[in-house]
């Protein structure tokens, strides 16, 4: 799986930009610079620089110079890839990274498939597993706490947890084949007593990994909110006072918003994916009539429902259907205008739906600070530290983590039934094995290949 060619790429983004970077690696890196870049200071050359240092020249083709740029040199196995790498960092029109990688790959290198910086990183044992996708998490983290809990695993938190649970359970694996092979001189007597509450450890420090692990999707993807409510309760109005901006055309027109509108928002510091739906009620109107049905759907895949009842409008069979709809669900009433006379009966809503209830004002503000305490505390028990703790953001390491514990459990009924020793390594090296999955050590060719695939091209 290791490929020893030089790969080269534009490491950054499809966009008109004051610096764009050209990123070659492999063990014809320095040499393919070095056949196109030309130092202005004469006697300069790539080959003569050694790790971390930079040259100021002009990448040429022939005779004919294409652009000024610096050229930053970093020889193995002191960077990213753990091979030589050189970074020309050129002007950052798209036409010239173009013209200038196409150089590059006339020049000795081949252009790099998605991800396959950071997989040299992994194959070359910089970065395990877990970091690696880390990387990508980073690029695509949609809120800052995404951003800290990837910048968290990349520095090794979850990764350093792992390999401790991973020795331990190395250690008993080791001594029970050593007992087995030489008891003259290693005795097996008694040792469940010792074994059993190591593993129980292990098992509460696993199960603690896993119980993150929907906190850790929400803070991935953010808080699936859906608002929910009839035409003209004020969901649009409610949508633009979260996210501080007129985003959703407000009239007095029922049935205004036709269709779903997706916004992200951060409600001190809690991540939020923000869907506004068409108004639900009975409509002949066909195009309404699929925004309603739409607003319906929306519901099943909500981790949150902020149902929004006009105060000012005595409740209906509308309001009706719409409670029915949230029957299961992580619900926050939202009553709205309170800045006129209202007419709903706040303690029967409460008694409907038996969720939080909160008055408000769309039109104003007021009451919102209310509403973004409600949230809070509704999600992360109302803080969320990223200081220490170590979140599952990742569907492949909860499913090993959930395998590992299932492996440990057997161990322990294993040690109730008294069961001899050899049977019960044979558990352990399976838990073994699933943190070892997470780490990337017992990773095949073909599920290597699909993580890095999901790369962006250049890293």
């Amino acid at each position: 799986m290791f490929q020893k060619d030089t790969i080269a790429a534009i490491a950054t983004g499809s966009v008109n930009a004051g610096i764009g970077i050209i990123r070659i690696s492999g063990t014809e890196a320095i040499a393919v610079a070095d056949r196109i870049f030309r130092a202005k200071k004469q006697g300069k050359t790539v080959e003569q620089l050694p790790g971390y240092s930079a040259l100021f020249g002009n990448v040429c083709d022939g005779d004919c110079v294409l652009d000024e740029a610096v050229c930053l040199v970093m020889r193995a196995p002191n960077s990213y890839t753990t091979e030589d790498v050189v970074e020309l960092q050129c002007h950052g029109g798209r036409i010239m990274l173009q013209r200038i990688l196409d150089l590059v790959l006339r020049s000795g290198a081949r252009p790099a498939e998605p991800g396959e910086f950071t997989k040299r990183a992994f194959l070359g044992g910089r970065i395990d597993a877990a970091q690696a996708e880390s990387v990508m998490d980073m690029i695509y983290a949609r809120n800052e706490l995404a951003a800290r809990s990837s910048a968290a695993q990349l520095r090794g938190t979850l990764s350093l947890r792992i390999r401790e649970l991973r020795e331990m359970i190395l250690e008993h694996v080791a001594y029970i084949e050593s007992a087995l092979d030489d008891p003259e001189n290693y005795s097996l007597e008694g040792y469940g007593d010792v074994l059993r509450p190591q593993i129980e450890e292990t098992l509460v420090q696993v199960d603690r990994l896993l119980a993150t692990a929907e906190e850790g999707k929400l803070i991935r993807e953010g808080i699936r909110t859906v608002i929910l409510g009839k035409p003209n309760a004020g969901k649009s109005s409610l949508l633009n006072q979260l996210l501080g901006e007129e985003r959703a055309i407000v009239t007095e027109i029922a049935g205004t918003t036709r269709d779903t509108l997706e916004e992200d928002v951060q409600i001190q510091g809690i991540p939020l994916r923000i869907i506004d739906t068409a108004g639900i009620r009975d409509t002949v109107d066909t195009v309404e009539k699929i925004g309603v049905d739409k607003a319906k759907n929306s519901v099943t895949d909500a981790d949150l429902v902020l149902y929004v009842v006009d105060g000012a409008r005595p409740l209906d069979m509308d309001d009706t259907r719409i409670m029915e709809l949230l029957e299961g669900r992580r619900v926050i009433t939202v009553i709205n205008k309170i800045d006129v006379e209202q007419t709903v009966d706040k303690m029967w809503i409460m008694e409907q739906i038996k969720a939080p209830v909160v008055e408000l004002s769309a039109r104003t503000g007021e009451g919102m600070e209310e509403l973004r305490k409600c949230l809070t505390d509704m999600f992360f028990h109302g803080t969320l530290s990223m200081n220490d703790e170590v979140y599952i953001t990742n569907l492949r390491h909860k499913q090993a983590l959930q395998e590992a514990a299932d492996s440990l459990r057997q161990v322990l009924t294993g040690l109730e039934q008294q069961m001899p020793e050899d049977f019960l390594t044979i558990d352990l090296m399976a838990a073994y094995e699933q943190f070892g999955y997470i780490l990337g050590e017992t990773l095949n060719d073909d599920l290597a290949n699909e993580i890095f695939s999901k790369f962006c091209m250049g890293k």
